[in-house]
């Protein structure tokens, strides 16, 4: 099982299936990544809310690859496993205008770069999220030709931010086109269930993975086996949002969080959005009791010290 090795220059911005493939492997081969951080180098760790506004959409979240796999053909599984992650020493979160759950509530530029432990990403002094390290774009190349936006995830992957990609973990994904052309990018130190500032802690990476292609396993949409270092544990805060629309629920949910995060530390509501993101789990806690929905939002208490 022979072992490659792609660079972050090695990148494209666009899923398309006639971009040159930057490696070709066979069936059970090792490939080691850099990832590049989500804003493709627009942000560092001297970046300021103006440059959160100053960003340009079509550099965002791109991707290493593609990597084409002998053999892969449309009809076909690609089974992908991650082995292990090794992230920078920094990351960024940031409220970028006209994106997130509640992109119209929160409009000005805000930003906060976190310290990135072995343990921990620290994203304000004191308060520090586990560190949960997952891939959250990771796709093969669509049917469809041209360009096509990274931002949106799809049948064959892509920007699904599972926050359980984590090391240990293995993807599923539905092949399109001949060589399934496999990119990753946008890893993450850590994120909540939802992600719904519209940011996680955003984190340059190395990524080691393993490939495996499943002849005539015809999938839909990609399936996830997770591990056990995905779940979170212990004490947790749980607010709720109840309406007829499951979208406005999640909402309610994340005011709510919101208002709970300020109100026990005294942050600001901003940056209270971001912990709600990177830290907060967004679950359908209940659908079949019409014609209202529940959707509930799970922080654990470890995160602050001291709990909240």
């Amino acid at each position: 099982m022979p072992s490659f090795h792609l660079s972050r220059e090695q990148s494209h911005s666009v899923w398309n299936n006639s971009i040159e493939p930057a490696l070709h492997v066979r069936s059970q081969d090792t490939v080691r990544m850099q990832i590049a951080e989500a804003s493709g180098g627009q942000l560092s760790q001297n970046s300021t809310p103006a440059d959160v506004r100053q960003l340009d959409f079509s550099h965002i979240n791109p991707v290493t690859g593609p990597v084409y796999v002998e053999g892969a053909e449309p009809g076909d599984a690609l089974v992908v496993d991650i082995l292990s992650m090794e992230m920078e020493t920094w990351g960024w979160t940031a409220i970028i205008p006209g994106f997130g759950l509640l992109a119209d509530e929160f409009q000005e530029p805000h930003l906060r770069i976190s310290r990135i432990t072995s343990k921990y990403a620290e994203l304000l002094p004191g308060l520090r999220v586990p560190l949960s390290p997952f891939i959250g774009t990771i796709g093969v190349a669509i049917a469809e030709a041209g360009e096509h936006s990274i931002v949106p995830p799809r049948a064959q992957g892509g920007n699904m931010d599972i926050r359980h990609m984590t090391p240990g973990s293995r993807l599923w994904l539905p092949v399109a086109v001949e060589g399934a052309l496999l990119s990753v990018g946008d890893t993450h130190s850590a994120q909540g269930d939802g992600e719904v500032c519209g940011t996680a802690v955003e984190t340059a990476s190395e990524v080691t993975l393993r490939v495996n292609l499943v002849k005539n396993r015809p999938l839909t949409s990609p399936m996830v086996e997770t591990h056990p270092r995905s779940l979170r544990s212990g004490h947790a805060w749980a607010v709720t949002g109840i309406a007829s629309d499951l979208w406005e629920a999640a909402r309610i949910a994340t005011r709510h969080m919101i208002a709970l995060i300020s109100e026990k530390t005294g942050l600001s509501d901003e940056d209270a959005y971001m912990v709600a993101s990177i830290a907060g789990d967004l679950k359908i806690s209940e659908i079949v009791d019409a014609p209202n929905w529940v959707v509930s939002m799970h922080l654990d208490k470890e995160i602050f010290e001291g709990g909240l």
